[in-house]
């Protein structure tokens, strides 16, 4: 797979971070050169710890982000569809795109953790993918609705009736992201409403796998499979030799050989060697899971050491 491979960063906030640590994370992965700043949507801390300050809503913080970073690009991945309605979601997602110039992009998950759902008093109901569905169609159709036509639908669980289909988005069309692993169905959503498919964290094995699948929904949805692009989020754990790279496993609490084998971990020249199987698999975009929002450095190293290895011949040398 040749071509520029784009470098992300993704931030899991609920574990922790007030709004200005994820400004100061999002000013610096644009000043570094980052393609873009993602987060997830969750209210609650997973695993141990207090999660102070608390929970930051992804849509505000990137209505912040749009108004205080200038090129890099913000999205998320995933935003829950439990937690908005479709005609409200498509409403704030075309309102931050305007505010950014054209900069959003979404990742849209039916939502899966129920705990955090219980907590802040949240409906989790059953057949949460078909809700995605439906999700996926009013918020598309929404935001294409050619303007002064109105847009209707009538679903099992959404049902819109004249809808004026505003505001439009600053982009043609703002990319949608979807992930996942699922055999059929992700795939053939996939096909139909992704500009991107995207894999959290699994191995280079069942990427290739995965990918395969989608590409082949994809043509059997009328699209080519290069139309869509592919990506894979992996958490990153880089360190200019084995003491660093040690000392920020240990920062994120998690064992270094379970980080080089699940994430991008190990001295820029291993980090290097993994991308390159990744993209043999297919992968045309990274993002990569900072999970210690504190250290900057990290995000240098990354740029300085990682992505200049990772150019337009690297697919070749990995052959």
């Amino acid at each position: 797979m040749m071509g520029r491979m784009d470098f992300r960063i993704f931030t899991e906030p609920q574990q922790g971070a007030s709004y200005e640590t994820l400004l100061r994370v999002a000013r610096t992965a644009e000043q570094l050169g980052y393609d873009a700043f993602f987060r997830s949507d969750h209210y609650l801390r997973m695993g141990d710890g207090d999660g102070l300050p608390g929970p930051t809503d992804a849509w505000i913080t990137l209505a912040g982000l749009a108004r205080e970073t200038e090129r890099i690009r913000l999205g998320t991945l995933m935003t829950a569809a439990t937690f908005r309605l479709p005609g409200v979601l498509a409403i704030q997602v075309a309102q931050v795109d305007a505010m950014s110039g054209g900069r959003v992009e979404l990742g849209l998950g039916a939502g899966w953790f129920e705990q955090e759902h219980t907590a802040y008093g949240i409906p989790f109901p059953g057949r949460r993918f078909d809700r995605l569905e439906e999700q996926l169609a009013v918020v598309t159709g929404l935001w294409s609705t050619a303007p002064g036509k109105t847009f209707d639908f009538d679903g099992s669980y959404y049902q819109l009736k004249d809808s004026p289909a505003l505001p439009k988005p600053v982009q043609d069309r703002i990319p949608v992201l979807i992930g996942g692993l699922g055999a059929k169905r992700t795939p053939a959503l996939a096909a139909r409403y992704a500009t991107e498919f995207n894999l959290p964290f699994v191995s280079v094995q069942r990427t290739a796998e995965q990918f395969a699948l989608v590409r082949a929904a994809a043509e059997e949805h009328g699209r080519p499979a290069d139309d869509l692009v592919y990506s894979n989020a992996l958490v990153a754990c880089v360190g200019r030799d084995d003491a660093e790279v040690a000392s920020r496993a240990a920062a994120i609490g998690r064992e270094v050989d379970e980080l080089k084998a699940n994430g991008l971990a190990g001295t820029p020249a291993e980090v290097v060697e993994k991308i390159g199987r990744y993209r043999e698999a297919g992968t045309q975009r990274i993002y990569f899971q900072i999970l210690d929002l504190d250290d900057l450095d990290h995000l240098e190293l990354i740029a300085a050491q990682v992505r200049p290895q990772v150019g337009e011949d690297q697919g070749e040398q990995a052959r």
